[in-house]
């Protein structure tokens, strides 16, 4: 691979014929004459892999690998509430210092370029742990720093963190009022405008921002600044005219209002802010389940007198523990989340696919734990939807208060395929769900992932938004697992599946490919929309199915497989999927050409070749490169199961077929069946 023009090595690899050509050059891979024989001894590796590594509750959970700012952030809390211990230190160092690149930089996804503020954030963890600025790895770090611009071009989050210890000042930060808690809903920019994750960060943020608290700093940054006599050199504000403009000037207004507030306002406002919080804590501890607002809660409780032994914070401090995946070598690695209902949803899914019996006893436990994970009260969704009865899932372990539209949707798909010694409670748990997920449709049609109808245009534009995606409008991925849900329960043909449906053919792009949201990218999109529009009974002679079947074709790499590479959420057109084949984006594909009827395809045979090709002799794949989605470019994950479960899932299907073809329920047959659920306790 040769760099790029950024100091990556994310060279193009070399792209397959053009979309409108016949393919009949693509060989069988090496080694792999017989590729349904070879599909074969892979999916009987992969299912033995998998069914070792479930828990003994009935669960599957892959780490969720995201990148070092969350274990620098997680050494600087601990630093600022004097709780920073040797041994966290150095475990945190020895992966820190293993991530930094060649050129002294820390990227966001493997493979990428070097970024900014995860570079300022390792540099400063480091110091924490001890290394000195003239090592040559940290003044390699600090030289390429200061080339960037130094701390002042730093996101906004990177400068607080640095604010709370005086290395930057509170007063060159944006202002983000408490009172903001006080805004209706029908206000522009009240909490209830961002999408969960931002909501759970920024209402702790509001406190820390009215306390601005600086604790005393271990040493000096001099070394990050271009000019440490002047860190923060002026820079002009956008024209007046402007949407950035005007919320410059906004964020100037709100520093002035900070100096004639009402302190008994602020004070109010602080303390109701701090009862949403507490409101949220999850019974493990956590918020959301995920750990920047578990982190910044912790921050802003403690600023308002809740001591260390106050069992909120001594509960979110333990729940923060359980983020900490521990190497063989040392290393301390923090998630950013636990993903424990996404992974069991998705193996099961895959194991049944494969052709493991549906009543087979490790199914049926999964289905009774994921039964068990069912959330039966209202959260924040209920704001926007009050009449709404509950009904769902979450991603985590604990996180009451955000179930989500998709996972939803995947575990009705995983629960529809276990056949339970309890029917009756299965059928409620489902009916509960589909009519959850109904009810959270959004008005153009389409489903978000934790909201309904979240796509105000003002956060993102807010000084302080930098840090990525903080609204949640309604994605193809989403809304196609919804769709594909819907169908298998029988609703292909209600009203509601319908206008999901002409949403996703309406923003099919020109292509032939749709955006992927929550996943890597365009393939993830397309592997997701294609199979949900034909198990919804559009045909696989439809114009759309068989532009994105083109498409597919014309991007599968040499070597028959797949891939995508983040970049492509930045340069759509030279990256939209382009990329080094990966175990799970060949799987995608695979998905969407096995669902358009293209099993006998020469596309389906390399891809599938492929797979059983770079599969380990245990059964699982390598997959080094980041594949799902936070934040569009800005935030990455590597799910370290989704190597696993989805190429299961695609050559199960290869071998056995879709599951449910062939024998969907008539319109309506499930949906018919509901009242008698509701009347035995659903």
């Amino acid at each position: 691979m040769t760099a790029t023009t950024d100091g990556s090595t994310g060279a193009l690899p070399p792209r397959a014929a053009a979309a409108s050509e016949t393919r009949t050059d693509i060989p069988a891979a090496a080694g792999v004459p017989d590729v349904p024989d070879a599909a074969r001894r892979a999916v009987a590796r992969a299912t033995d892999f998998l069914l070792a590594r479930q828990d003994a509750e009935g669960w599957w959970k892959g780490d969720l690998e995201t990148n070092v700012t969350m274990d620098a952030e997680d050494l600087l809390l601990r630093q600022f509430l004097g709780i920073l211990d040797e041994a966290t230190a150095q475990a945190a160092a020895l992966f820190i210092r293993g991530e930094q690149r060649e050129d002294g930089t820390w990227a966001t996804f493997y493979g990428g370029p070097g970024e900014l503020s995860a570079t300022i954030e390792a540099y400063v963890a480091l110091r924490l742990a001890g290394d000195a600025p003239d090592a040559p790895h940290m003044a390699k770090a600090s030289a390429w720093i200061r080339a960037q611009g130094g701390i002042a071009a730093a996101r906004v989050f990177t400068r607080i963190w640095l604010a709370l210890f005086g290395w930057w000042k509170w007063e060159d930060l944006p202002e983000l009022p408490p009172e903001l808690i006080f805004f209706p809903t029908w206000v522009p920019l009240n909490i209830y405008d961002f999408g969960c994750w931002a909501r759970q960060t920024i209402v702790p943020l509001t406190i820390v921002s009215a306390k601005r608290p600086v604790r005393p700093a271990p040493f000096p940054l001099d070394e990050l600044h271009t000019d440490p006599a002047h860190p923060n050199p002026v820079k002009p504000l956008a024209p007046v005219a402007s949407w950035d403009g005007a919320f410059q000037r906004l964020d100037k207004a709100l520093h002035a209002l900070r100096k004639v507030a009402p302190k008994r306002l602020r004070r109010a406002a602080m303390n109701t802010a701090a009862r949403w919080i507490i409101e949220r804590q999850e019974n493990d501890g956590c918020w959301g389940g995920i750990q920047p607002p578990a982190v910044y809660s912790i921050i802003a409780l403690h600023l308002l007198g809740y001591d260390l032994q106050h069992p909120v914070i001594r509960e979110g401090l333990a729940s923060l523990e359980r983020f900490a995946v521990w190497r063989e070598d040392g290393a301390r690695m923090i998630e950013a989340c636990q993903s424990p209902v996404w992974d069991t949803c998705l193996a099961t899914i895959a194991l049944v696919d494969a052709g493991l019996p549906t009543d087979h006893p490790q199914l049926v436990k999964a289905a009774d734990w994921m039964l068990g994970e069912e959330i039966v009260r209202p959260g924040d969704w209920a704001v926007r939807r009050p009449g709404l009865p509950p009904g769902g899932w979450a991603f985590e372990f604990h996180n009451d208060n955000y179930p989500d539209i998709d996972d939803t949707a995947e575990v009705v798909l995983a629960l529809r395929r276990v056949r339970h010694h309890d029917p009756d409670r299965v059928e409620g748990a489902i009916a509960r769900g589909v009519r959850w997920n109904l009810g959270m449709q959004s008005k153009n049609g389409a489903w978000g992932a934790f909201d309904v109808d979240n796509t105000s245009p003002f956060p993102n534009r807010l000084p302080f938004c930098d840090f990525g995606e903080v609204i949640d409008p309604p994605s193809a991925d989403v809304t196609a697992h919804v769709v594909e849900m819907l169908a298998v329960e029988g609703l292909a043909h209600d009203p509601r599946t319908r206008r999901g449906i002409e949403w996703l053919l309406a923003e099919q792009e020109p292509d032939g490919s749709w955006f992927g949201r929550w996943g890597v990218n365009y393939i993830y999109g397309t592997g997701s929309v294609v199979p949900a529009l034909v198990a919804a009974g559009i045909p696989v002679s439809h114009p759309a199915v068989r532009r994105a079947v083109a498409w597919l074709e014309s991007v599968q790499n040499d070597d028959g497989g797949w891939g995508e590479d983040l970049r492509s959420y930045k340069d759509a057109r030279k990256w939209a999927g382009r990329g080094a084949s990966t175990a799970s984006q060949t799987a995608w594909a695979l998905m969407a050409l096995l669902a358009a009827g293209e099993k006998e395809s020469k596309a389906v045979e390399r891809g599938v070749a492929w797979l059983a090709a770079t599969q380990r002799e245990d059964g699982s794949w390598d997959e080094p490169y980041f594949t799902g989605t936070g934040f569009p470019w800005d935030f990455s994950i590597n799910y370290h199961l989704y190597r696993q479960v989805f190429p299961l899932t695609a050559l199960g299907r290869y071998l056995n077929g879709d599951p449910f073809a062939g024998r969907l329920p008539a319109p309506g047959a499930r949906a018919a069946d509901r009242p008698r659920a509701e009347a035995k306790g659903m």
